[in-house]
């Protein structure tokens, strides 16, 4: 118990150290991550009219919802990307570009995940308005060093990089600076927004963690419909033993050889449930599950659930995620 108490303050502190550290807003020589043409640079303050709030566009419902949670009612969230709609095959409308050439900042994932948006985003960043990467400077996996990227947008891996929560205290502080820097007169309230939700990302892996313990070790085995829980198997201790569609993205397709090997895999260890996320075509994980006797269970790994849905939002998604995850597996 005392091991448990001193793991959760260690966890609690690395995120708040991250948030309220000595490293402050945004400056010339401190700045978060950005898209600008011509690299990362100063972000300055927004010019506000008395009682105007700070127009900010966030790209899926997922960081979305991290950034209303910093944000407050301080700014007017747009959200491109909504529950549902899968962001690897999303492409952008009108009522998007107009979002996009009217806000004074863009918050994006990153890492491919938003390459259907890509052309807007980086007009939106040629134009001046800060895009900010919320993924840059969390560790990446996927890519041939497994090391912190200097920019998300330029890094190459897994851009599911919210399946763990310690990445969500990254985007937390880029989030939080960057809005501190163009909205200084709400800084304090920024901060305080962030730092009170970084303690809910660590009740949340306080909490999967100890769903994750009733899961006996010798079925921590993870099948998906594309490689989405990377990071997630990484942080909680499971195998990856293969995934219908052997990308990233949930737009390329499976081959014949891949499924066969897949099958095969699937009876050798055993694995009883292929999860399939929620925005994806589980046809081809169903033809996989009934030829190894496997479920095919649903997961929220690309979008959040509608509302009511009680996966409405990330910490939600996230326990909702997790709480399938141990009843499939147990």
């Amino acid at each position: 118990m005392q091991r448990k108490m001193l793991w959760k303050t260690a966890w609690i502190c690395a995120l708040l150290a991250a948030i309220l550290s000595s490293c402050g807003p945004a400056t010339a020589s401190n700045p978060p991550q950005a898209g600008q043409a011509g690299g990362p640079a100063a972000i300055r303050p927004a010019a506000l009219a008395g009682g105007e709030k700070l127009r900010v566009v966030a790209t899926t419902a997922i960081l979305g919802d991290v950034v209303r949670n910093v944000g407050g009612d301080a700014i007017d969230l747009t959200v491109l990307i909504g529950p549902g709609q899968d962001p690897h095959a999303y492409e952008p409308t009108p009522r998007d570009v107009a979002a996009m050439e009217k806000a004074q900042v863009v918050f994006e994932n990153g890492l491919g995940l938003e390459a259907g948006l890509d052309s807007t985003i980086r007009a939106a960043a040629s134009h001046g308005q800060p895009v900010v990467e919320v993924s840059a400077g969390a560790r990446i996996l996927g890519n041939d060093t497994a090391t912190p990227a200097a920019g998300a947008h330029d890094a190459t891996g897994n851009p599911h990089v919210w399946f763990d929560p310690a990445n969500v205290g990254v985007w937390l502080h880029n989030i939080e600076t960057t809005l501190s820097a163009l909205d200084p007169r709400n800084a304090a309230a920024y901060r305080a927004n962030a730092a009170s939700y970084a303690l809910k990302l660590t009740d949340l892996d306080v909490y999967i963690q100890a769903q994750v313990a009733k899961i006996p070790v010798e079925r921590r085995k993870l099948v998906t419909d594309h490689e989405a829980l990377e990071y997630f198997a990484a942080r909680y201790g499971f195998t990856i033993v293969g995934t219908v569609i052997p990308s990233y993205s949930t737009i390329a397709e499976p081959s014949a050889a891949n499924m066969t090997d897949l099958i095969n895999k699937i009876r050798a260890e055993k694995v009883p449930a292929v999860f399939v996320g929620t925005t994806a075509n589980a046809k081809v994980a169903e033809v996989v599950a009934h030829e190894t006797a496997a479920k095919v269970l649903p997961l929220y790994s690309e979008s959040l659930g509608a509302p009511g849905s009680g996966a409405d939002t990330y910490l939600g998604m996230m326990r909702t995620d997790i709480d399938r995850i141990e009843k499939g597996l147990s």
